[in-house]
């Protein structure tokens, strides 16, 4: 035995090749097990039940959810999933041409009883509000021949009464209340002759956008990223459910902590001024049709957020996320994260640094991704 190698390092060197062969052993069985598998869904199913454990964060998530969900239909939250999305339900009916005499009447009392426990706890909130103008509207046009929807609008005006008791606004607040409530429901846009954002515009921004690597050492204030914001919750969501947050980190020590966490940012991650992890949540849905709803609408509200920092002379760096179990457990256990909930991306955002480069990033052409019917 040489001097050098002592008796721990010959050990850790055995250990180290004979973890190295099992692993190439297993990636030679697993390379036959998935080829096998990918052949019926029950076989699939049965890989990643025994075989590989790679999806299984996701379904322990979405049952997270799911309890969540639940959950939050005794709670006395003013915000629900629920409520958001039947009232938009109600909303699209309301917009269909030609209009059914009929429609909502399978989910209207599930509605109404989120309904009144949200306006028992929180009338005055913009979400309820929101709601009953828009229920308000829907009695005004539905079809009240059937005994059911009879019954629901006297649940709904029982539930008015009972949220009017226990609100301390008096008749004139109630006036104006009512000024408010009749912008809420679905209304005709006045259209402009031209869009008040010209194409030209739109088309500049989005190539005047870069993914920057080099910001200044200078803060950003909190004001802008709240306007920014505002932008981004216009982007289009699944009735309305908005399945996200913005956990927005600034403090330099905390920035860096979460830039170290997702794998892309080697070379510039002591450079972020501020740092957004964008989270879905499983909570918003019952069901798991819906699952992959946290990242397309978490993906909108980025794009939406992106735009609206760089017309505020801010600079952003999408940085993708890797579906990678330990990454997840590290970044949960860092910023706090619920058991339904799960990292989408992340953003650097700061005031851009002048003088540095940009990658050029050349787009497909139009005619290689856009196809027109079977074209």
């Amino acid at each position: 035995m040489s001097k050098s190698m002592t008796p721990r390092r010959l050990f850790n060197a055995l250990s180290y090749r004979i973890g190295r062969g099992l692993r190439g052993a297993w990636a030679a069985v697993d390379g036959v097990l998935w080829r096998f598998s990918q052949k019926s869904g029950a076989l699939s199913a049965l890989y990643y039940g025994l075989a590989s454990t790679r999806f299984r964060r996701e379904q322990s998530a979405f049952l997270a959810g799911r309890a969540r969900y639940l959950a939050d239909l005794g709670s006395e939250r003013s915000s629900q999933a629920l409520l958001r999305r039947n009232t938009h339900r109600i909303e699209k009916g309301l917009c269909m041409r030609p209009r059914r005499p009929l429609f909502a009447a399978e989910y209207i009392d599930q509605m109404l009883t989120v309904y009144r426990s949200r306006m028992l706890a929180a009338a005055s909130s913009d979400e309820c509000r929101w709601a009953s103008a828009v229920l308000t509207e829907y009695f005004t046009v539905v079809d009240l021949q059937r005994p059911q929807m009879q019954a629901a609008k006297r649940h709904f005006e029982r539930t008015l009464e009972l949220a009017a008791k226990g609100l301390d606004s008096g008749p004139a607040a109630a006036s104006d209340a009512g000024q408010v409530l009749a912008h809420l429901a679905p209304f005709q846009r006045d259209l402009p002759a031209q869009s008040l954002v010209p194409y030209e515009s739109l088309l500049a921004l989005s190539r005047q956008r870069r993914s920057v690597r080099a910001f200044l050492p200078k803060p950003v204030p909190r004001e802008l990223v709240e306007q920014a914001m505002l932008v981004a919750l216009q982007s289009p969501t699944a009735c309305n459910r908005q399945p996200f947050s913005f956990r927005y980190f600034d403090d330099p020590e905390w920035v860096l902590k979460v830039a170290k966490v997702p794998m892309g940012v080697t070379g510039y991650e002591d450079q972020i001024p501020a740092i957004i992890v964008v989270v879905g949540q499983m909570r918003n849905f019952f069901d798991e049709r819906d699952r992959h709803l946290i990242y397309i609408d978490g993906a909108l509200a980025s794009m939406s957020f992106i735009l609206a920092a760089e017309t505020l002379g801010l600079a952003t760096c999408s940085i993708n996320w890797p579906d990678m179990e330990e990454k997840e457990r590290e970044m949960a256990s860092l910023i706090k994260l619920d058991s339904d909930e799960r990292p989408v991306m992340l953003l650097a955002v700061g005031y851009p640094e002048p003088s540095a480069l940009v990658p050029s990033s050349v787009k497909r052409p139009v005619g290689e991704v856009l196809r027109y019917n079977f074209e």
